[in-house]
C-alpha cells in the first residue's frame, strides 16, 4: 500500500482510510491511538525541519487535547498550540462594557454562563449581578426570548459565540420576537481571524486544524479561499481523542507533502457544503464588520452585527449606551495578562508570571481563565503538556 493510498481522497475532501481508523464510531481505541500516534511520528522523521507548528482553533479541541494527554503522544518536533478559538475570550472588554452598562441601567441581560466573569474594563457581569442587577444565565437565545415573554422590563440578549451560535441567534431574531427582546452581539466569525494570526510573523503557523463544530454550519468548502490566501493547510477535525489525532495526522502529512489543501477528517459531520438554510438565516441578519479581537488584533470583517434590518431588535440602535462609567485609568493587573498572546499562539498559559497565582478559575484576571473554552482553564484544570 502506498503512502498515499493510506489516506485515501483526493486533493480536497473528505479522507478516511487505515491512518484515521475504520470504525468512525470506536473514539477512544488505544491501539488505534497508538498507531496514528506512531504515523504522526514517522511522518515528521520525513520532514527536514525541527519543529512543526500546528494551531487549532476550537477550545472544544483544547479540552479533549489536555484531558486526554494527547500532546504526549505526539513527535516531540510537533508544537500544537491553541489560537481565537475561544469567543468568551476574545469578547472585547468595550463589549462587556456595553453588556454591564444595559445592566446597570435597570435592563435584564441573559446570556450564556461563561460570560458572566468576563472581565470588562473595569466590572464584569457577575459584579453588577452582585450589585443588584438582573443578569440571568441561558442556554439558548431561545431561552432569552422566554424570559421577554413572561416580563415586561426590557430583555437583552448578550449574543456570544461564533459561527455555531450565531445561527440560533440568527434563526431567533427572524421568529418575530416580542417586542422587549433585543440582542447585543459578540458574535465572531473565525476565518479571518486564523488569516490573520496566520499573517503574524511570531506567529509561524504550518497548519491548521479546523473546528468541526463550526464546519457543521459553514461546510469545509469556506476554507478553500483560506488556503490559497495564505498558502497554509487545513484540515476540519472533530472532538474525541481519536478525531483529534486522526485530523492531525491527516494535516502532518499534506504539511511533509507541502501540500495547501482543505481534508475533512470528520465527514461523519461535516460535508462541503454544510447546512444551507442555518447558512441562509445567518447571512440574513447578519453581516460582517471589523474590529478588536480581545488582546489579538483588530480583525477585518470578523465581528457578526445585525443588518438594517433588523435594527429593531439591534440593542446598540435602540439604546444609548453609556460606557464612561467603567473606564478606569493607571495600570491594573490586566495589563500584566498576556492572554492575547496565547491566543495568537505566541504563548502558553505556563509563561504567563500569574498562571495559577494571581489568576485562577475563581478569581480570573485574563479572559482565557473564565471560560470553560479558555486555554487558560483548560490547563489550569489538566496542564497543557503532561509527561505521560
Amino acid at each position: 500500500m502506498s503512502d498515499r493510498d493510506r489516506i485515501p481522497g483526493g486533493p480536497t475532501g473528505d479522507v478516511t482510510g487505515p491512518d484515521i481508523g475504520d470504525n468512525a464510531l470506536e473514539f477512544r481505541d488505544p491501539e488505534k491511538a497508538d498507531a496514528l500516534a506512531d504515523r504522526a511520528e514517522e511522518l515528521v522523521a520525513a520532514m527536514d525541519v525541527d519543529e512543526v507548528s500546528v494551531m487549532h482553533v476550537c477550545g472544544s479541541h483544547e479540552q479533549s487535547i489536555a484531558k486526554f494527554g494527547l500532546r504526549s503522544m505526539l513527535p516531540e518536533g510537533v508544537d500544537l498550540r491553541m489560537g481565537p478559538g475561544c469567543p468568551v475570550c476574545v469578547t472585547d472588554m468595550p463589549e462587556v462594557d456595553e453588556a454591564v452598562a444595559l445592566a446597570t441601567e435597570g435592563h435584564t441581560i441573559a446570556t450564556y454562563g461563561d460570560m458572566l466573569h468576563v472581565p470588562g474594563t473595569s466590572a464584569s457581569l457577575s459584579d453588577v449581578r452582585a450589585a443588584g442587577a438582573d443578569v440571568r444565565v441561558v442556554y439558548s437565545a431561545a431561552e432569552a426570548v422566554e424570559i421577554a415573554a413572561e416580563t415586561d422590563n426590557e430583555v437583552v440578549f448578550f449574543a456570544t459565540g461564533f459561527e455555531t451560535t450565531a445561527a440560533p441567534t440568527a434563526a431567533v431574531i427572524r421568529s418575530d420576537p416580542p417586542e422587549n427582546f433585543s440582542v447585543l452581539s459578540a458574535h465572531k466569525y473565525v476565518p479571518p481571524a486564523m488569516e490573520v494570526v496566520a499573517a503574524m510573523p511570531d506567529t509561524d503557523v504550518d497548519g491548521f486544524l479546523a473546528a468541526g463544530n463550526a464546519a457543521t454550519i459553514t461546510g469545509w468548502g469556506l476554507f478553500e479561499e483560506l488556503v490559497e490566501e495564505t498558502d497554509t493547510p487545513i484540515t476540519v477535525g472533530g472532538f474525541e481523542p481519536l478525531d483529534v489525532l486522526a485530523g492531525l495526522v491527516v494535516l502532518l502529512r499534506d504539511i511533509r507533502d507541502g501540500e495547501a489543501t482543505v481534508r475533512n477528517a470528520y465527514p461523519r459531520c461535516v460535508t462541503e457544503e454544510g447546512n444551507k438554510p442555518a447558512q441562509e438565516q445567518l447571512w440574513e441578519v447578519f453581516t460582517t464588520e471589523s474590529g478588536e479581537w480581545r488582546g489579538i488584533a483588530y480583525v477585518p470583517e470578523a465581528n457578526l452585527v445585525l443588518r438594517d434590518e433588523y435594527a429593531h431588535v439591534d440593542a446598540n440602535e435602540r439604546f444609548d449606551i453609556d460606557t464612561t462609567a467603567f473606564a478606569t485609568n493607571g495600570p491594573s493587573l490586566s495589563d500584566e495578562c498576556i492572554c492575547g498572546d496565547i491566543m495568537a499562539g505566541r504563548a502558553d498559559p505556563t509563561d504567563c508570571e500569574m498562571f495559577g497565582e494571581e489568576c485562577t478559575p475563581e478569581d480570573p484576571v485574563g479572559a482565557c481563565m473564565v471560560s470553560s473554552e479558555g486555554t487558560c482553564k483548560i490547563w489550569h484544570e489538566y496542564g497543557g503538556r503532561p509527561d505521560l
